[in-house]
């Protein structure tokens, strides 16, 4: 779901801005639109399109992985065209390629258009995130006292479009019947208009600059357990995020419980902060990682026993709690285990691993789910993948000094 960050140097001199939340908030927006809307919000609309435009799973799945391929080029190559176009530019121009793929949505049910269009969002969206993510934390450093509570208003930016696509999309499609999720990617697409409104308001700082040491050598053979750990959470993660709302319609899950479902997923950011506070604070290799994403494979495999609405709310909030959690868990980990010129380097090769699972896990889990015929394999698929990235993550030690950085 996120990118790495980059060790960067603030500006000269304290923060002119007084209101560094309000600022932080207004670059979330970026993160709002292309992830919590731009990604997420597929889930919502999939099983209306699927049968509206006649597409299996595989195909419904294919259109995450195409979004996940985009997301993944655009990460890598985000740090050059900051450096190239600066910081003003790559987050609002990333936000608005998210905003001509949203309409693209809304305008055509063709197959490669479609896909051309998640592709974009993808990129786009990693753009924005990464510009305006590492923006956030450089402003966040300037008040070292608040750096925590600063930044984690950035990281709630996702949750917010979970929360606000899971109020539109549901009641959408309910009201304007079947074949309607053209409607939604309307009503969507105005909303992230609104959305990106602020970030043009503001005045966007540009005086950052990337540190010199941003290309240090980083050894992957005593992290691969790790790195495999991270790849099994993107893969079974972007499943559970996927299908999940197509397994409460299937269930009688009506507009309200699917609202409810997908907003208490969102909900579920506002609190991660809190609730990891002490978990991420461990340094003792892998275990922050494996406890996180070992309840993250709880709240994936709880629908499985029971479809009560009771039951699946307690999911969402397990899931939703510590899916929010495992990225900030990866980055404690390489502040840990590296010195800083590393960790540009070793949070890229995260972000390689997991991206390679979010693209594989959307169409493999599709295929097997039109193999075997039920979502219920879904879920099954991507808690075991979840519950096997925990062990893996378990399994990993801290990096001894002599191992930090070998050419």
């Amino acid at each position: 779901m996120l990118a790495p960050e980059y060790p960067l140097h603030a500006p000269d001199g304290p923060s002119p801005n007084p209101h560094l939340a309000r600022l932080i908030l207004t670059l979330s927006l970026a993160a709002t639109v292309g992830l919590g809307i731009g990604r997420f919000a597929y889930a919502l609309v999939l099983p209306d399109m699927r049968e509206d435009l006649g597409w299996s799973y595989s195909a419904a799945g294919f259109m995450n992985t195409i979004n996940a391929v985009g997301y993944l080029v655009g990460a890598l190559v985000a740090s050059r065209l900051i450096q190239r176009i600066g910081w003003s530019a790559a987050i609002r121009g990333g936000t608005l390629a998210c905003l001509a793929a949203l309409a693209t949505c809304a305008l055509s049910g063709n197959f490669v258009a479609l896909s051309l269009a998640r592709l974009v969002l993808g990129l786009g969206a990693a753009v924005g995130f990464v510009a305006g993510g590492a923006l956030a934390a450089t402003i966040a450093q300037s008040r070292p006292e608040r750096a925590n509570f600063l930044l984690s208003l950035f990281y709630a930016g996702p949750g917010v479009g979970i929360l606000a696509s899971g109020l539109i999309a549901p009641f959408t499609l309910q009201y304007f019947g079947p074949g309607s999720w053209w409607i939604v990617w309307w009503a969507l697409t105005l909303l992230s208009v609104a959305m990106t409104i602020p970030l043009f308001l503001i005045r966007i700082e540009s005086g950052v600059r990337f540190s010199e040491g941003s290309h240090a050598s980083f050894a992957i053979l005593p992290v691969l357990i790790y790195l495999a750990g991270y790849f099994l959470f993107g893969a079974g993660y972007i499943a559970y995020m996927t299908f999940m709302i197509a397994y409460v319609r299937d269930g009688g899950g009506g507009a309200a419980a699917q609202a409810a479902f997908w907003s208490l997923i969102g909900l579920s950011a506002f609190v991660t902060p809190w609730a990891w506070r002490g978990v991420l604070a461990l340094d003792r290799g892998g275990l922050a990682t494996a406890i996180i994403l070992g309840t993250n494979a709880l709240g994936a495999a709880l629908p499985i026993l029971g479809h009560s609405p009771a039951w699946l709310a307690v999911s969402a909030v397990v899931f939703g709690v510590a899916f929010f959690a495992v990225v900030g868990s990866t980055t404690a980990f390489v502040r840990f285990n590296y010195p800083p010129e590393v960790w540009p380097t070793a949070i890229a090769a995260m972000t390689i691993s997991f991206g390679v699972g979010q693209t594989l896990g959307p169409i493999a889990v599709g295929a097997i789910t039109d193999a075997l015929g039920s979502l219920s394999y879904a879920l099954n698929v991507s808690a075991a993948l979840l519950a096997l990235g925990a062990v893996a993550a378990l399994c990993q030690r801290k990096v001894g000094p002599a191992k930090q950085s070998v050419p």
